[in-house]
Protein backbone atom coordinates (compact mmCIF):
# COMPACT_ATOMS: atom_id res chain seq x y z
CA UNK A 1 0.00 0.00 0.00
CA UNK A 2 2.16 3.31 -1.37
CA UNK A 3 0.50 5.49 0.96
CA UNK A 4 0.83 3.56 4.43
CA UNK A 5 3.75 4.97 5.74
CA UNK A 6 2.06 9.03 5.56
CA UNK A 7 -1.59 7.27 6.74
CA UNK A 8 0.56 5.86 10.17
CA UNK A 9 2.61 9.28 10.15
CA UNK A 10 -0.51 11.62 10.22
CA UNK A 11 -2.45 8.69 12.69
CA UNK A 12 0.53 9.44 15.04
CA UNK A 13 0.17 13.15 14.84
CA UNK A 14 -3.16 12.65 16.16
CA UNK A 15 -2.44 10.22 18.62
CA UNK A 16 0.17 12.39 20.23
CA UNK A 17 -1.86 15.71 19.91
CA UNK A 18 -4.88 14.07 21.67
CA UNK A 19 -2.18 12.92 24.21
CA UNK A 20 -0.62 16.25 24.78
CA UNK A 21 -4.09 17.43 25.13
CA UNK A 22 -4.68 15.39 28.56
CA UNK A 23 -1.41 16.98 29.73
CA UNK A 24 -2.76 20.56 28.68
CA UNK A 25 -3.15 21.34 32.36
CA UNK A 26 0.53 22.39 33.59
CA UNK A 27 0.85 25.47 35.12
CA UNK A 28 1.94 28.70 33.15
CA UNK A 29 5.49 29.37 34.51
CA UNK A 30 5.95 25.56 33.77
CA UNK A 31 4.32 26.26 29.90
CA UNK A 32 6.39 29.09 29.58
CA UNK A 33 9.65 27.51 30.45
CA UNK A 34 8.41 24.12 28.18
CA UNK A 35 8.32 26.40 25.50
CA UNK A 36 11.50 28.02 25.67
CA UNK A 37 13.13 24.51 25.85
CA UNK A 38 11.03 23.31 22.54
CA UNK A 39 12.44 26.32 20.80
CA UNK A 40 15.61 26.04 21.52
CA UNK A 41 15.80 22.29 20.80
CA UNK A 42 14.24 22.86 17.30
CA UNK A 43 17.11 25.62 16.87
CA UNK A 44 19.17 22.81 17.59
CA UNK A 45 17.65 20.55 15.23
CA UNK A 46 17.14 23.36 12.61
CA UNK A 47 21.20 24.06 12.52
CA UNK A 48 22.38 20.65 12.04
CA UNK A 49 20.03 20.51 9.04
CA UNK A 50 21.43 24.10 7.65
CA UNK A 51 24.83 22.96 7.77
CA UNK A 52 24.54 20.09 5.53
CA UNK A 53 25.06 22.47 2.08
CA UNK A 54 27.31 21.93 -0.01
CA UNK A 55 26.42 25.24 -1.40
CA UNK A 56 25.35 27.55 0.64
CA UNK A 57 24.88 29.91 -2.12
CA UNK A 58 21.82 28.58 -3.44
CA UNK A 59 20.52 27.88 0.10
CA UNK A 60 20.92 31.94 0.35
CA UNK A 61 19.30 32.87 -2.90
CA UNK A 62 16.56 30.14 -2.01
CA UNK A 63 15.84 32.06 0.78
CA UNK A 64 15.94 35.53 -0.53
CA UNK A 65 13.87 34.61 -3.32
CA UNK A 66 11.52 32.38 -1.42
CA UNK A 67 10.73 35.42 1.16
CA UNK A 68 9.81 37.51 -1.98
CA UNK A 69 7.64 34.91 -3.57
CA UNK A 70 5.75 34.36 0.02
CA UNK A 71 5.55 37.92 0.64
CA UNK A 72 4.09 38.88 -2.72
CA UNK A 73 1.54 35.82 -2.63
CA UNK A 74 0.91 36.34 1.35
CA UNK A 75 1.12 32.82 2.24
CA UNK A 76 1.30 33.33 5.73
CA UNK A 77 -1.86 34.75 5.68
CA UNK A 78 -3.30 32.47 4.00
CA UNK A 79 -2.36 29.88 6.24
CA UNK A 80 -3.68 31.55 9.07
CA UNK A 81 -6.78 32.07 7.72
CA UNK A 82 -7.44 28.96 7.52
CA UNK A 83 -5.68 28.16 10.77
CA UNK A 84 -8.61 31.07 12.44
CA UNK A 85 -11.34 29.63 10.96
CA UNK A 86 -10.51 26.22 12.22
CA UNK A 87 -10.57 28.32 15.48
CA UNK A 88 -14.32 29.70 14.94
CA UNK A 89 -15.11 26.34 13.68
CA UNK A 90 -13.64 24.29 17.07
CA UNK A 91 -12.81 26.98 19.55
CA UNK A 92 -9.84 26.80 21.94
CA UNK A 93 -11.20 27.08 24.49
CA UNK A 94 -8.84 28.98 26.28
CA UNK A 95 -6.13 25.97 25.42
CA UNK A 96 -3.79 27.80 23.12
CA UNK A 97 -4.19 29.13 19.58
CA UNK A 98 -6.14 26.67 17.49
CA UNK A 99 -4.15 29.14 14.50
CA UNK A 100 -0.41 29.11 16.30
CA UNK A 101 -0.58 25.19 16.97
CA UNK A 102 -1.87 24.20 13.17
CA UNK A 103 0.56 26.61 11.57
CA UNK A 104 3.72 25.92 13.26
CA UNK A 105 3.14 22.07 14.10
CA UNK A 106 2.33 22.27 9.81
CA UNK A 107 5.57 23.72 9.40
CA UNK A 108 8.06 21.43 11.80
CA UNK A 109 6.09 18.58 10.24
CA UNK A 110 6.35 19.24 6.80
CA UNK A 111 9.85 20.94 6.30
CA UNK A 112 12.53 18.59 6.15
CA UNK A 113 14.17 15.45 4.19
CA UNK A 114 12.81 13.07 5.91
CA UNK A 115 9.07 13.65 4.48
CA UNK A 116 9.84 13.57 0.70
CA UNK A 117 12.58 10.83 1.01
CA UNK A 118 10.27 8.54 2.66
CA UNK A 119 7.76 9.46 0.82
CA UNK A 120 9.89 8.74 -2.36
CA UNK A 121 10.29 5.21 -0.99
CA UNK A 122 6.61 4.46 -0.30
CA UNK A 123 5.72 4.85 -3.46
CA UNK A 124 8.92 3.26 -5.45
CA UNK A 125 10.28 0.50 -3.27
CA UNK A 126 7.18 0.27 -1.02
CA UNK A 127 9.80 0.88 1.61
CA UNK A 128 7.59 2.49 4.44
CA UNK A 129 10.76 2.94 7.28
CA UNK A 130 11.82 6.17 6.83
CA UNK A 131 7.92 7.41 6.77
CA UNK A 132 7.63 4.82 10.25
CA UNK A 133 10.56 6.59 11.65
CA UNK A 134 9.04 10.01 10.88
CA UNK A 135 6.04 9.17 12.43
CA UNK A 136 7.07 8.10 15.61
CA UNK A 137 9.03 11.49 15.82
CA UNK A 138 6.42 13.54 14.89
CA UNK A 139 4.01 11.61 17.35
CA UNK A 140 6.26 13.05 20.58
CA UNK A 141 6.97 16.05 19.20
CA UNK A 142 3.23 16.74 18.99
CA UNK A 143 2.48 15.56 22.34
CA UNK A 144 4.90 18.57 23.09
CA UNK A 145 3.62 20.91 20.83
CA UNK A 146 0.15 19.99 22.06
CA UNK A 147 1.04 21.15 25.52
CA UNK A 148 2.26 24.25 25.32
CA UNK A 149 0.32 25.43 21.28
CA UNK A 150 -2.97 23.29 22.06
CA UNK A 151 -4.75 21.32 20.15
CA UNK A 152 -4.21 22.89 16.87
CA UNK A 153 -1.63 21.02 16.44
CA UNK A 154 -3.76 18.15 15.36
CA UNK A 155 -4.87 19.55 12.62
CA UNK A 156 -1.27 19.40 10.94
CA UNK A 157 -1.89 16.16 10.27
CA UNK A 158 -4.27 16.97 7.02
CA UNK A 159 -1.59 18.97 5.18
CA UNK A 160 1.20 16.34 5.94
CA UNK A 161 -1.01 13.54 4.85
CA UNK A 162 -1.72 15.13 1.74
CA UNK A 163 1.85 16.81 1.16
CA UNK A 164 3.85 12.69 1.64
CA UNK A 165 0.82 11.57 0.11
CA UNK A 166 1.23 13.23 -3.55
CA UNK A 167 4.91 12.80 -3.37
CA UNK A 168 4.09 8.72 -3.00
CA UNK A 169 1.62 8.58 -5.55
CA UNK A 170 3.80 10.41 -7.90
CA UNK A 171 6.97 9.00 -6.92
CA UNK A 172 7.46 6.14 -9.72
CA UNK A 173 7.20 9.62 -12.12
CA UNK A 174 9.37 11.14 -10.38
CA UNK A 175 12.23 8.49 -10.15
CA UNK A 176 11.95 7.84 -13.67
CA UNK A 177 12.21 11.63 -14.95
CA UNK A 178 14.87 13.04 -12.02
CA UNK A 179 18.36 11.98 -12.54
CA UNK A 180 19.78 10.54 -9.64
CA UNK A 181 22.44 12.59 -8.82
CA UNK A 182 20.01 15.66 -9.06
CA UNK A 183 17.35 14.05 -6.77
CA UNK A 184 20.40 13.71 -4.41
CA UNK A 185 21.66 17.60 -4.50
CA UNK A 186 18.30 18.69 -4.48
CA UNK A 187 17.79 16.64 -1.27
CA UNK A 188 20.72 18.04 0.44
CA UNK A 189 20.29 21.96 -0.74
CA UNK A 190 16.43 21.31 0.45
CA UNK A 191 17.72 20.01 3.97
CA UNK A 192 19.65 22.73 4.66
CA UNK A 193 17.25 25.26 3.50
CA UNK A 194 14.58 24.07 5.84
CA UNK A 195 16.82 23.63 8.51
CA UNK A 196 17.23 27.56 8.64
CA UNK A 197 13.39 28.23 8.12
CA UNK A 198 13.72 25.51 11.65
CA UNK A 199 16.06 27.38 13.22
CA UNK A 200 13.25 30.69 12.60
CA UNK A 201 10.67 28.58 13.87
CA UNK A 202 12.55 27.61 17.13
CA UNK A 203 12.95 31.36 17.30
CA UNK A 204 9.29 32.13 17.07
CA UNK A 205 8.28 28.78 19.63
CA UNK A 206 10.95 31.02 22.34
CA UNK A 207 9.05 34.32 21.99
CA UNK A 208 12.84 35.78 20.57
CA UNK A 209 11.56 36.55 17.24
CA UNK A 210 8.01 37.01 15.21
CA UNK A 211 9.40 35.55 11.47
CA UNK A 212 6.75 35.15 9.11
CA UNK A 213 8.37 31.48 8.46
CA UNK A 214 5.37 30.30 5.97
CA UNK A 215 6.37 32.97 3.80
CA UNK A 216 10.01 31.58 3.17
CA UNK A 217 8.32 28.16 2.30
CA UNK A 218 8.50 28.72 -1.62
CA UNK A 219 12.28 28.73 -1.17
CA UNK A 220 11.88 24.97 -1.19
CA UNK A 221 10.76 25.37 -4.65
CA UNK A 222 13.29 27.59 -5.75
CA UNK A 223 16.07 25.05 -4.32
CA UNK A 224 14.87 22.76 -7.28
CA UNK A 225 15.17 25.26 -9.64
CA UNK A 226 18.78 26.81 -8.96
CA UNK A 227 19.26 22.81 -8.51
CA UNK A 228 18.18 22.09 -11.72
CA UNK A 229 19.73 24.70 -13.61
CA UNK A 230 23.01 23.88 -12.16
CA UNK A 231 22.51 20.64 -12.76
CA UNK A 232 21.83 21.02 -16.23
CA UNK A 233 24.58 23.25 -16.91
CA UNK A 234 27.01 21.37 -16.08
CA UNK A 235 25.76 18.35 -18.03
CA UNK A 236 25.45 20.57 -21.20
CA UNK A 237 29.37 22.39 -20.70
CA UNK A 238 30.29 18.84 -20.37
Amino acid sequence: MVLLGTIVNGVCIIIGSLLGKLLNRIPEKMKGTVMYSIGLAVIVLGLQMGLKSENFLIVILSLVFGAVIGELIALEDKLNLLGNWLEKRFGSNGQGNISEGFVTATLIFVIGAMAVIGALDSGIRGDHNVLFTKAIIDGFTAIILTTTLGIGVVFSAVPVIIYQGIIAIFATQIDRIVPTELMDSFIVEMTSTGGIMIVAIGLNIAGITRIRVANLLPGILVVAIIVTIIYFYKVITV
